[in-house]
């Protein structure tokens, strides 16, 4: 199984969110700490809005904040609305032009790890990924705080 570039960043947005849970976290700040894009976080982050996982507030002041306690985000969830397609092989989407398909054993065999995959991130909420070392490498104070 491999995630997109999309789902781990998103990933780290949550983390990141979550070791900063006591303050408003902008794009800005997010982009420069993990040194990714302004406008590909700004898209992963409208996308976890929509998805109502974070909440955004705009204007002066504004910024990032998890829209539920991390021991309520589901990891799992989290992938499953930020991946466009699960897709392992041809044969799992529409359309698939493989001879094998109809009597094809390793479809079977390959959903049967996607499903092993996604019941382990099922089982893990956000609140287990950030322990006491990973808050304090990013946990950010505030200039003035």
């Amino acid at each position: 199984m491999h995630l997109t570039q999309h789902t781990d960043y998103a990933l780290r947005v949550l983390i990141y969110l979550a070791a900063n849970a006591d303050r408003l976290v902008t794009i800005a700040e997010v982009s420069e700490r993990f040194d990714i894009s302004r406008s590909h976080l700004m898209k992963i982050a409208n996308h976890l809005v929509r998805d109502g996982f974070v909440e955004g507030l705009r204007g002066k002041g504004g910024g990032l904040r998890l829209a539920h306690a991390p021991e309520a985000i589901n990891i799992g969830a989290v992938v499953r609305n930020m991946e466009r397609g699960m897709a392992l092989v041809e044969c799992f989407g529409t359309g698939s032009q493989c001879l094998l398909t109809p009597d094809c054993r390793l479809k079977g065999v390959l959903g049967r790890a996607l499903e092993a995959f996604l019941q382990t991130l099922d089982g893990v909420t956000l609140a287990e990924l950030i322990d006491k070392p990973q808050r304090e490498v990013l946990h950010v104070l505030r200039r003035g705080t």
